[in-house]
């Protein structure tokens, strides 16, 4: 298990730097696959308990929002989830009794969750591209340093945590929801969010005070969602929300974390920063 983790992260790693740092359609590509990848997967657990999400519907919704973040196009962003929302009560009208509120519930839960979030990390990715910081490791874009900033930010809680909790944890932090986390381990990922990105905020040449304030609010919002997807789990029955990542599970269990440390970080950009 542990080899297979290993693998996978060390192919993992370079592709996602690749990624990142290339930006343009490339970043938009992969950003769209793992979307309706995720999708996919949130399906595939609600059909676990008889709930029928509205799969195309969501399909072609996650599509759409992600063209509209891409582009840039607020009003159609939101256009679209105005009529996702017309079509699954429609659905509902017209399906006697067949398709349920709860049906449409969650049909609409996941085009947000999964198609809002990962949308965010194309709003991220592309804000203020003509701006290129210049750091000991070359020249970078801004919108790639941000991207940066939510993604070591939360690698660098999960590894704290894991190790803060397995070596002091005493008090069960959500045992409700995840038995193995404390609230020891917590503060130790709250710490190493404010470490990594303070860090990095000082090699991208951002105020301390702002990379700290990041710091502290990543630490805060990335275990929520880790254990936001964790509650959804459960509810489903399911120990991973997929497989395609051999050791790690399924593209939720990775990006549970970074699909709420994004959007902090993209809007505490855009209200402080920018």
């Amino acid at each position: 298990m542990l080899g297979r983790r290993v693998l996978t992260a060390a192919l993992g790693i370079p592709i996602t730097i690749f990624v990142v740092q290339y930006g343009e359609w490339l970043f938009a590509a992969a950003i769209l696959i793992l979307t309706l990848l995720a999708w996919d997967e949130f399906y595939t657990m609600l059909q676990n308990k008889n709930i029928k999400v509205l799969y195309y519907i969501g399909f072609l919704a996650n599509i759409i929002i992600l063209g509209c973040a891409w582009l840039g196009n607020s009003q159609e962003l939101i256009m679209t989830l105005f009529f996702s929302t017309l079509l699954v009560l429609y659905k509902i009208v017209v399906s006697a009794n067949k398709f349920t509120v709860v049906d449409a519930a969650f049909s609409l839960f996941g085009i947000t969750y999964i198609g809002l979030s990962f949308s965010h990390l194309l709003l991220l990715r592309y804000s203020n591209n003509s701006l290129h910081i210049v750091t000991s490791l070359g020249n970078l874009s801004a919108g790639a340093a941000y991207v940066w900033l939510a993604f070591v930010g939360t690698w660098a809680n999960d590894t704290f945590a894991y190790f803060v909790g397995s070596k002091f944890g005493r008090h069960k932090l959500c045992p409700g929801i995840s038995p193995a986390k404390t609230v020891e381990g917590a503060l130790g990922g709250v710490f190493g969010s404010v470490v990594a990105i303070v860090g990095l905020g000082y090699l991208f040449q951002l105020p301390s005070g702002h990379s700290l304030i990041m710091g502290f609010l990543v630490g805060i919002v990335a275990p929520i969602g880790d254990l936001a997807e964790s509650a959804l789990k459960r509810f489903a029955g399911v120990k991973d929300s997929g497989k395609i990542l051999p050791g790690h599970g399924g593209i939720l269990d990775r990006f549970d974390s970074i699909l709420f440390a994004v959007p902090v970080i993209y809007y505490y950009i855009h209200t402080f920063i920018l």
